[in-house]
């Protein structure tokens, strides 16, 4: 029983090494990749930092990663994250979205920050919460955008 007990773990530290070398890609493609976001949902100065701060990360094709990404299984760890999060709501590709789209994205972005599911536990233990106050301000900020996009919709459906 020792030996196969050191032959696993002496498996699982080469397996450890080994995905050191194997790197997943990185979501980098620069901070530019919000910009048609920004300028189409023109956030105040300090939307635009909260945005920066609590959401880009994971909802963007710009993350700024921590420390701990350099090391697997972390850095697998995080691009699953990431990829997921972008599925569900990426900034950078909000050009290519109808304004029903953009509506939809926004009413579950107010519903899942409201329901304290975002941002994601996982997120919280290593950087902190999302403070009410910033919470209440990101879901009146949204609200009013989705006035403009319903408003949108309703032109477009006459």
């Amino acid at each position: 029983m020792n030996k196969i007990l050191k032959i696993i773990l002496l498996v699982a530290l080469g397996a450890f090494v080994l995905m050191q070398f194997i790197r997943p890609e990185k979501n980098e493609s620069g901070y530019e990749s919000v910009a048609f976001f920004e300028a189409e949902t023109k956030p105040s100065v300090e939307m635009a930092a909260l945005l920066k701060t609590h959401c880009y990360d994971c909802h963007s094709d710009h993350t700024i990663y921590p420390w701990y990404a350099e090391i697997a299984p972390a850095s697998y760890w995080l691009k699953d994250h990431i990829d997921n999060g972008k599925k569900h709501f990426n900034v950078s590709a909000w050009e290519s979205y109808s304004a029903k789209k953009k509506d939809h994205k926004l009413d579950e972005l107010i519903e899942f920050v409201e329901d304290g599911e975002m941002p994601l536990d996982s997120y919280t233990w290593l950087h902190g919460e999302l403070p009410k106050e910033d919470a209440d301000k990101l879901i009146q900020w949204v609200q009013v955008l989705r006035l403009r996009y319903q408003k949108e919709i309703s032109e477009l459906a006459k």
